[in-house]
């Protein structure tokens, strides 16, 4: 496991040379001039000119990126062109906020989902089983914003139980973690249901049932462990989507997150702040990834990692 370890971490430097190769082109050649935004709109020419130079923007692009990429080996992710403050310093004060949330939602998705999703397979086409095929259409369908807009309007404009934007305590996290996290319990849900379904109809389970093993014994011992790897699989899928859309619900909640701290970049067009938060989060994918591929060992003792 050790070996499969290394190499599964080894990779991980050529896809991040991948990403930050795209992100660095995307983000010199999409319109406007960085240089110009970071010395501001009654800035001189001479003013353009001199940021351009002390960030190296007036190097052939191949140069410039080089420059970069020696920077990120030693450490160096950049200075933002707004605050003037090192970008990694923006990354470690935001990054708590964004992984506090995404956990946050994750975790309402599977306990909700899974329990959901098991009694719906120990009783199939039941009122709960239709009323989980109906919840999982309507979780999918319903837009990130317009969930957080409407729980927003209801929990904190009309009933004034919870705070609408902020971080702070527990309640603050409530709302943003219900936003991103609902529509992910619909997912595990349906899934959890047609894996214990399949894993009920083995061999294995109904031999354990004419042995007179407990009900509860047979679904939480024999039949969920086998049904775990399909729901880990997609837990490490579905965290880099949250991830993803914890940009969105950031946003809404003003949150305080890399998220939000991303969009603020891509809107001021600020460069290096771009290209090391999305370093970041592909980081983060890659070890999500790898930690599932290593429960699943855990789950099955039959996998190896030859």
């Amino acid at each position: 496991m050790l070996n499969y370890t290394l190499r599964r971490l080894l990779l991980l430097l050529p896809m991040l040379l991948g990403v930050s190769i795209v992100v660095f082109l995307v983000m010199h050649f999409i319109p406007g001039d960085p240089a110009q935004l970071a010395a501001g709109p009654d800035a001189t020419a001479e003013d353009v000119a001199q940021i351009r130079q002390n960030y190296g923007l007036d190097q052939p692009l191949a140069t410039q990126y080089l420059i970069y990429v020696k920077k990120i080996v030693s450490g160096d992710f950049g200075e933002s062109f707004q605050t003037f403050t090192p970008v990694l310093e923006g990354i470690s004060r935001t990054l708590p906020a964004t992984i506090e949330l995404t956990a946050a939602g994750m975790l309402l998705a599977v306990i909700i989902g899974v329990p959901l999703g098991i009694i719906a397979a120990l009783r199939p086409r039941g009122v709960l089983d239709s009323s989980l095929t109906t919840f999982a259409v309507l979780g999918i369908s319903v837009p990130g914003f317009f969930l957080g807009l409407i729980l927003m309007s209801i929990f904190s404009a009309s009933l004034g139980w919870l705070p609408p934007t902020g971080r702070g305590g527990w309640q603050h996290l409530i709302l943003p973690a219900v936003t991103l996290g609902l529509p992910y319990v619909a997912t595990f849900s349906r899934l959890a249901r047609s894996t214990m379904m399949d894993v009920l109809q083995e061999d294995y389970i109904r031999t354990a049932y004419a042995k007179g093993v407990p009900s509860y014994k047979v679904v939480l011992k024999h039949a969920l462990s086998n049904a775990a790897i399909p729901l880990v699989t997609v837990f490490g899928m579905d965290f880099g989507r949250l991830l993803g859309g914890a940009v969105i619900v950031e946003t809404v909640f003003a949150w305080p997150g890399m998220g939000r701290f991303l969009i603020d970049a891509i809107m001021a067009r600020d460069i290096y702040v771009v290209q090391g938060t999305v370093l970041v989060f592909a980081a983060l994918v890659v070890i999500i990834n790898l930690i599932v591929d290593l429960v699943y060992g855990i789950l099955d003792p039959r996998i190896t990692y030859n």
